[in-house]
């Protein structure tokens, strides 16, 4: 899968992914935060989910109506938890993922939610 790792998400989330096979483009790359609306639009140009701890962006999706590829949003999960819960996601919604759901974890649950278009989001890749 391709992830867009935001700053707030961690470094080590990223390298793990990595290792793992993933293709990661990771939020530090660029020298400061571009903000929420430069990063999901970088994320669905390059067809990657977004990974963050930031609660905004079910805002853009939600309320704005901004294209995405998928989001995994962990605003509840400590860093130290971050890996083994994004495992878990991984095995259990890699196919809600891969079509474009949002995954929201909450201290003791995952929510999957669709875009407000109802539906997988069309991949250019």
């Amino acid at each position: 899968m391709r992830f867009l790792v935001d700053r707030g998400a961690g470094q080590r989330l990223a390298d793990w992914l990595r290792g793992q096979g993933h293709d990661v483009r990771n939020a530090t790359e660029l020298w400061q935060d571009p903000g929420d609306q430069a990063l999901l639009e970088w994320a669905r140009r390059e067809a990657r989910i977004l990974v963050t701890i930031d609660s905004d962006f079910a805002a853009l999706v939600f309320r704005a109506d901004e294209p995405h590829c998928g989001i995994v949003r962990l605003p509840d999960v400590p860093a130290s938890a971050r890996i083994a819960l994004m495992q878990q996601l991984l095995a259990c919604h890699a196919s809600e993922l891969e079509a474009g759901a949002i995954l929201t974890v909450a201290t003791d649950r995952i929510r999957v939610s669709w875009p407000p278009w109802g539906g997988p989001v069309p991949r250019s890749n």
